[in-house]
């Protein structure tokens, strides 16, 4: 087991009143899955990866714990877990080449000098499909489609090999087509890179297509996980029929969309 999460509770204090973003969740992860967490807004998804990667803001009240057996030690987000957040035109630097944003965490974290992290940069935008990526290193993200940004977010991400990647909304704010390709492109990273990939997304039909396992929330509380096909065909909470309702033919079950877009 990679890292378990046990009765992990998150409490925002408010002018309203403390505010639950998570309430005692409970959730292991596998080294090597695909694991979705899906969920509408203000389901505690994201805090949840907030949390995992000891982001969360020092107002927040924690009660329970997240250890991480599979390491041995408390990672380090930006080196042993790489994070991918929905909009890049946020989560990257205007001012700033690419060439230095993308080979900014191998220098850090592998030791690289500035000429051994620029051509590490070149490589990791041609792993992730920028065309021409050497020149790319003097562009500024401006000059790049939403759909490549993101490409040079997930670069960016794994620049320093983490083990874990967190997709936090990574497609959201994508088109169908171009949302296609970067899920592809996260499924094939996994693939090939010996990391574990934690989908934070709303689309359950785009968490089917590419987890092994799905864990849904709903108003802070983990409602139910499985094995993807299972949480699919066999739905135990009705909360995940009613996304389920969205996204799949009843009379002939399959997921509309993203198949087909792949």
């Amino acid at each position: 087991m990679l890292c378990k999460v046990d009765r992990l509770s998150v409490v925002y204090r408010t002018k309203a009143g403390a505010q639950h973003a998570l309430r005692s969740v409970s959730l292991d992860i596998v080294a090597g899955e695909k694991l979705a967490v899906i969920g509408e807004s203000g389901s505690g998804k994201s805090t949840l990866s907030l949390a995992l990667t000891g982001l969360l803001p020092e107002e927040a009240l924690v009660e329970g714990s997240i250890s991480w057996p599979g390491f041995g030690f408390d990672p380090v987000a930006g080196r042993d877990i790489g994070i991918v957040f929905q909009d890049p035109g946020s989560s990257l630097n205007p001012v700033l080449t690419i060439g230095d944003q993308v080979g900014e965490g191998a220098g850090r974290h592998l030791g690289l000098d500035r000429r051994a992290a620029r051509e590490k940069a070149v490589e990791l935008l041609a792993r992730v499909r920028i065309p021409q990526p050497e020149n790319a290193l003097g562009a500024y993200p401006h000059q790049f489609s939403g759909g490549q940004r993101q490409r040079i977010a997930i670069a960016a991400a794994i620049a320093a090999g983490p083990s874990v990647l967190i997709a936090d909304e990574a497609t959201s704010a994508l088109d169908t087509i171009v949302q296609a390709e970067i899920s592809t492109l996260l499924e094939d990273l996994v693939k090939n890179g010996d990391m574990t990939l934690i989908f934070v997304t709303h689309d359950i039909g785009l968490a089917a297509s590419l987890a092994d396992r799905i864990a849904v929330f709903r108003t802070a509380e983990l409602v139910e996980s499985g094995d993807a096909q299972s949480i699919v065909h066999e739905p135990q909470a009705e909360y995940t029929r009613q996304l389920l309702a969205t996204h799949i033919d009843l009379e002939s079950p399959r997921l509309v969309g993203v198949s087909d877009a792949r």
